[in-house]
Formats: structure tokens, sequence, C-alpha cells
């Protein structure tokens, strides 16, 4: 399972002109479910969003996390986070989970992170998104369970 993050001012995402999820300051992730993904790794993935230290402290160093700033946390399903880039111009999708297995893990860990934190907001999956973003920093890591 991948997330890429980035640090957000705010972000929000949109389907059919209409604003499903935002939020102001904090995480959006951008979710790839690969095969063999399994809620053991939605779990250890949450565990790292929620707790990754990438928000400046008082002397602009990057320690603290997202509960300590009391952000939001953004979840957008991207099945192209899965792709194989590494031969050709054309990516290869062979490693993403199946869509209703896709579906049925990131159902699981919007769940989970509605249950453990209270400012989560999400796209929908398998939906044309638009997706709007002021990233902080920039700052954008890729995490990896």
């Amino acid at each position: 399972m991948r997330a890429l993050i980035q640090r957000v001012r705010r972000a929000s995402v949109e389907v059919d002109g209409r604003t499903i999820g935002s939020i102001d300051q904090g995480l959006l992730a951008l979710i790839g479910i690969e095969k063999g993904d399994d809620e053991a790794r939605a779990d250890k993935l949450l565990h790292k969003l929620l707790r990754y230290r990438v928000f400046a402290d008082s002397e602009d160093k990057m320690n603290l996390d997202l509960r300590q700033i009391e952000g939001g946390l953004l979840l957008v399903s991207q099945f192209t986070l899965a792709a194989d880039t590494r031969k050709g111009l054309r990516p290869g999708f062979s490693s993403a989970a199946p869509p209703a297995e896709g579906e049925r893990l990131f159902g699981y860990l919007l769940e989970r992170a509605t249950e453990a934190w209270p400012y989560v907001a999400s796209g929908a999956f398998g939906a044309n998104m638009q997706v709007s973003l002021i990233n902080d920093g920039p700052v954008t890591f890729l995490l990896e369970t």
C-alpha cells in the first residue's frame, strides 16, 4: 500500500463540480492499493499518516505530526500509484489491486481513519475527481507499507 502525502495549507476534491471533501491545514494522502495489500498494511499506513512528522515546530524543524497540529487528513484513492513505470513509455497496472478489492481496502482505511481522528475527509473511490491543493513547502513524501 502506498500513500503519496503532501503537506497542505488546504485541499479539496470535487466530483461532477461538487466539493465532496475538503480540509484546511493538514495532509492530502493519495492512496494506491496493490495486490497483496490487506488490513494490516492499511493499519500500518494509517499509523504513519497520523504520526509522520512533517509539520514545523517552533524552531521551524519538521518535528510535529498531524495530531499535534490538529490538522485535517484528506484521503483520495489513486490506482495510478500502483503503476509499474520501469519499462517503456506507458504505465502498466498489473500490480494494482482489482477494483473491488481496492474499494474494500480503501473503505477500510477510511473507516479506521474516521474512528482514529476527527478531521478526516475523502474523495470517492473510482470517480473522476478534481483535486485542488495548496502544497505547503512544497513538502511531499511517498509512504509505503
